[in-house]
């Protein structure tokens, strides 16, 4: 897998932990330049501190992906310290899962800001580099929950097919400009999103379930790194991944 993603820049959202984490430290490890964004600062420093002292190469850039500034800022500052951008991994989501009848309308609204605006915001910001350069890939991160609904997840589910829409949307409009789109949808991960979860009884139903069958965020490093890799005239437009054991 080296081969396509060595001396690549990749700029990773929601990089401070979980996911975006596991996924910059493996392609950092596979020769890739990782730019690394996300709202706690510290937490990005840290890991472009620790990829850079292990042989890597990192640079951390705060970036919130609600503000489309700071998602730019992000963008720009790979093109200007690296002269390019040749992925970005839109991965920045969160899901406080609920039943619609308790009315968590601020976190609706928050889910639609970071899990739908966040992604547009780093299409937006990468789009023109990637038109004028004549190459690129979007990967973004969706999930199984945005193939199937459960209990608590129809707001998270909602964010997650609109995330699918859009990717397909953006592969039938890009190909005259030699970008590819992938679009990968994690099963149970375990990860700290669950932490976010607000509502008791369903945060304890969902870390008995991901604490039973959820697997590493390894696994989704290794599933970004398989779509980076392939060939450039080969474009992995989507990948579900679960748990062997996982039934949903």
């Amino acid at each position: 897998m080296e081969n396509n993603i060595k001396n690549k820049v990749i700029v990773i959202t929601g990089a401070s932990s979980g996911m975006g984490e596991a996924a910059a430290k493996h392609l950092a490890e596979l020769g890739a330049t990782v730019v690394l964004g996300a709202r706690r600062a510290e937490k990005i420093e840290q890991l472009a501190k620790q990829i850079n002292e292990t042989g890597g190469k990192a640079l951390a850039v705060k970036a919130d992906v609600i503000h489309l500034e700071q998602v730019k800022n992000l963008v720009d500052t790979a093109v200007k310290q690296f002269g390019k951008v040749d992925v970005i991994l839109n991965n920045a989501g969160i899901m406080p899962l609920s039943p619609m009848d308790r009315i968590n309308v601020e976190e609706w609204n928050s889910m639609i800001d970071v899990n739908i605006k966040g992604v547009l915001n780093g299409i937006a910001a990468v789009l023109p580099y990637m038109k004028e350069q004549k190459f690129g890939q979007i990967i973004n991160t969706a999930s199984v929950a945005g193939h199937k609904v459960f209990n608590g997840s129809a707001v998270y589910s909602a964010t997650k097919y609109a995330v699918r829409a859009l990717t397909e949307g953006l592969r039938m409009e890009v190909k005259p400009y030699n970008i590819r789109t992938t679009i990968v949808c994690p099963g149970a991960v375990k990860t700290e999103l669950l932490e976010h979860i607000s509502e008791a009884d369903i945060q304890q139903a969902n870390k008995d379930y991901v604490g039973e069958v959820g697997i590493s965020p390894d696994s989704f490093a290794r599933v970004v790194a398989f779509a980076i890799s392939q060939p450039e005239d080969v474009d992995i437009n989507e990948v579900i991944f679960r748990p062997t054991a996982q039934e949903m």
